[in-house]
Order: C-alpha cells, then structure tokens, then sequence
C-alpha cells in the first residue's frame, strides 16, 4: 500500500468507523457466540500472497463483529464506561502515524513535553495540590500509564523502595530479604482486585480493611490494623485508598485515613479509576478532600473523560521516590541533557521501558471541548443515574443497595440472590442491554453504570423495561 492508497483507504476507514459508531445502537450489545467461534470463520495459516482491503473490511463484517462486545452502545451499562469521542480518535491515529517510543527526553522530546504539560492541565482542571504538578521547577508531576493497575503498581513498588532503605539507613544489619517479608500492604475489602494482585506481585504482605456501611474504610479501622500488625513485628509500608470502588463506587475517608499514613510515615495510593474524572465538577470535587496527605493519586482518563484507551493519569509529590524505585540507565539510553535536571525520562516512571504518545489524544480533547462541555457531559450522565434510581425506587419489587453518587446504580430485586442470579442471566441473554452484577454484604446485586458517551434518557427508559420485562418473567415463573 503506497500513500496514494492510503489515503483513498484511510478515507473509507473513517468512514467505516463514523457509520460503526453511529448506528452501533442498532446491533445487539452483546455477542451471541460461543467460545471457539471465530477459528473456524478463517484460515489456518497466513495467506502466501496479498488479499484486497475490500475483502479483509468485509471479514470485519463477517468475522470480528459477531463476537464484538459493543462497549459503546448506549445500551451497554456494564462495568465503567470506556471513553471514546472523535477528537481523541483523531489525536490517536496521529499518535500511531508518529510511532515514536518516547522512553527517554531524547527519543521524542515533543512526546514527552506534551505529556509533562496536559498532566499539569488535568491535575489544574481536579485542583489538585501544587505539590503533584511539575510545573517549571516542581519535586512532583504527572505521568501517562497504561491502566490504574499499572499505576497502584509503580506506586506500591516505589513505597517498597522506599520503606527498605529507611529501614536499612536505621538498620544496616538489616539485609534486603529481612525487610521484604515484614512489609505490610493495607487497601479496602471493596477495593479493585488488581490491588491485591499489586501486593502479589510485589511480594509483600496484605491485609484488607473491613469497610463501613458506606462501604467505606475509615481511620479506626485502619488504625486498629496497623496496631495489631506492629504488635507482630510487621511493618505496615503502604496503603491504598479507593475513590470509586467498583462494586458500588463507594469512597474511603480520606481525611481519617490520610494522618495515619502520614503518621507512620507509610505510602498512600489513591486509587480514583472511574470517579476521578468527575472531580473537574466542583460539586464533586469535595469527595478528593484529603488528598493533601496522599503520596500518589491516579484516575482513568480513559473512563469517562472522552480519552480512548489506553490514557491513565497518574501523579506523585516526589518524582524522586519513582525514579529511585526504576531507574536504569544503560549507555544505549543515555543523551546529553538528562544529568541537566531541566529533562524527564518517563521510562523511570513506569513498568515498561516503550511508551505511545498518549497526550496528544489529551491535547485534542482538551482543545476540541474545552472544560465546560467535559463537565456537562459528566453532569448528564450523573443525572441519567439518578433517574434509573428513580425509576427504581418507584417499583416496591426492587430495592437500591448504595447511595447513587456518580453514574453507578447498584439495585436488586427483593427476593433471594438466585432469583436475581437469574434475572441477571435473562437480561444478558436477551442482548439488549449489558449489566455485570457484584456482591453486596454477601447480597448478589446488578450494576447498572451510565456508560457511553450517547447514552440518552430514552435508552434509559428502555433498559428498565428490560429489566421489568425480565423480572415479570422470572416472578411469573416462580409463582408457578
């Protein structure tokens, strides 16, 4: 393929693209295949010669999109939303055209500038604390990582760092191997499972805090943890904070939680994934309260801030505390400029050494809707969950299992957690709309999140009377 053709091509594709996601509600949101089902629609080896674009985009018809979840549908309500919007498609394909692997100043300066510039604009659009901005001469700053798993990653490995050299300046009998094994993590029983799998990885101790009837971990019971986990030798060294669980998008007390940290001189993470983007709303941005005495703080651009994956932002008051952790530096990486202290290499900042240019997507957004039409579209989809919540409550057959904040409605009928086993599986098998269900003081729950960026009060209304229509059917056939 010549530019010539590329051009012709990269049209249509636009084309394919724009018509895909403006008719996406007309196709079922969810596949009906079954595992397997796409090996035996294509060959068993690579073709020898060249095959027509023509015929490779009719297979996207015939092969990929039968077994295509639609996570842009505005009928899917599963999970988080995944962020999507022409802009950053746009930004993007420009990313991908560059193709530069900024791991170092010197690989792409423009990629990492840009990057170091937009993490400031965001954190700007939060007030977040000047500490966690680079600005021009700032100890902190913000980085583009792959996921929020990523992120409580670096973090807790960073802490880890951190508390064995503390450890060993005040105890240098102390081997590395002595610390490792009395370290202790902390996080919320609520929080994400790639927390724990964080800990797993890091090769440290765990310990999950019971939460309150908010779902929420407070001071006492993090205290009370700690106490007992010192009490047995162990070094409590990090603590992970979640603001938006995804269960029920429950949030832990910063305010109560944040002293302890800072008073046992331990890491705090916090982990906003979907709810951070809500905080350039000023009404929500009380719900950040106590970020002051956190050490590293990350949210999901590509949730619900018109971002496409992958875009996870992630900042940290001392830069110097993740470089310490990750620092490398073979000569085939060094340049010119990096001992000036005027640089950053992001490739100390996170698990891989390649990185996209993942801000110029940023950059698109950002310009192309400004910071008032961001905020409405987050306030539009806050309101649609308050009126699934109401439209709930209006029926006494179901019942709201937490307090509605964001865009998330946690709800079940009120009957055993089989039936509602079962009305989830009808739901989903008639491939209308798409919810996941989680557990709730041991109640199985359905989740419905406002996801896609054209989710109306229409569709909406149309998920209820699905779920009505099923719940009906299982009633009618318990009745029976």
């Amino acid at each position: 393929m010549d530019s010539s053709e590329f051009r012709r091509r990269g049209k249509e594709m636009v084309d394919y693209i724009a018509d895909y996601l403006e008719n996406i509600e007309k196709r079922d949101v969810y596949p009906d295949v079954k595992p397997g089902y796409l090996r035996p629609l294509i060959p068993d080896s690579a073709p020898e010669h060249p095959e027509s674009f023509e015929d490779i985009v009719k297979d996207v018809e015939r092969v990929i999109m039968p077994g295509v979840t639609h996570w842009h549908s505005p009928y899917f309500f599963a999970y988080f939303p995944t962020a999507n919007s022409f802009p950053s498609l746009l930004g993007d394909m420009l990313s991908g055209a560059i193709g530069c692997i900024g791991f170092s100043w010197a690989a792409s300066p423009a990629c990492t500038e840009l990057e170091t510039v937009m993490l400031d604009w965001l954190g700007k659009m939060i007030n977040l604390p000047e500490q966690f901005l680079a600005g021009e001469a700032g100890e902190g700053g913000g980085v583009i990582q792959g996921t929020a798993s990523e992120s409580t990653l670096v973090a807790l490995l960073a802490a880890r760092t951190r508390m064995v050299r503390k450890v060993q300046a005040q105890n240098p009998e102390l081997t590395e191997n002595d610390i490792l094994c009395r370290l202790v993590a902390y996080f919320s029983e609520e929080a994400h499972c790639s927390v724990e799998r964080a800990a797993l990885i890091g090769g440290v101790n765990m310990k999950k805090i019971p939460t309150n009837e908010k779902f929420s971990v407070c001071g006492k019971a993090l205290r009370k943890a700690i106490e007992e986990d010192k009490t047995k030798g162990l070094i409590p060294f990090f603590f992970c904070a979640t603001l938006g669980t995804t269960a029920s998008c429950g949030f832990d007390n910063l305010l109560e939680t944040g002293p302890i940290c800072n008073e046992e001189n331990m890491w705090m993470h916090i982990d906003a994934a979907y709810a951070g983007s809500a905080f350039i709303c000023p009404e929500y941005r009380y719900l950040l309260n106590g970020i002051q005495f956190a050490d590293s703080f990350n949210f999901n651009a590509h949730k619900w801030l018109l971002v496409n994956f992958d875009c996870s932002a992630m900042w940290v008051k001392k830069r110097a505390d993740i470089i310490g952790a990750f620092k490398m530096d073979p000569v085939y990486l060094q340049h010119e400029h990096q001992e000036s202290g005027t640089v950053t290499d992001y490739r100390h900042w996170q698990i891989p050494l390649g990185r996209r240019f993942r801000s110029l997507k940023m950059w698109f957004v950002f310009r192309m809707y400004g910071i008032n039409a961001l905020q409405e579209h987050i306030r539009k989809q806050i309101r649609l969950a308050h009126m699934f919540e109401d439209l709930v409550k209006q029926d006494e057959r179901f019942e709201i299992c937490a307090e509605v904040i964001l865009g998330l409605v946690c709800f079940r009928l009120k009957s055993t957690n089989r039936t509602n086993e079962m009305l989830l599986q009808k739901i989903n098998k008639a491939r209308k709309i798409h919810i996941v269900p989680c557990h709730l003081r041991g109640k199985f729950v359905l989740r419905l999140a406002v996801c896609a960026r054209t989710t109306e009060l229409s569709h909406i209304q149309y998920a209820w009377e699905a779920i009505i229509k099923a719940a009906e059917e299982i009633l009618m056939d318990e009745r029976i």
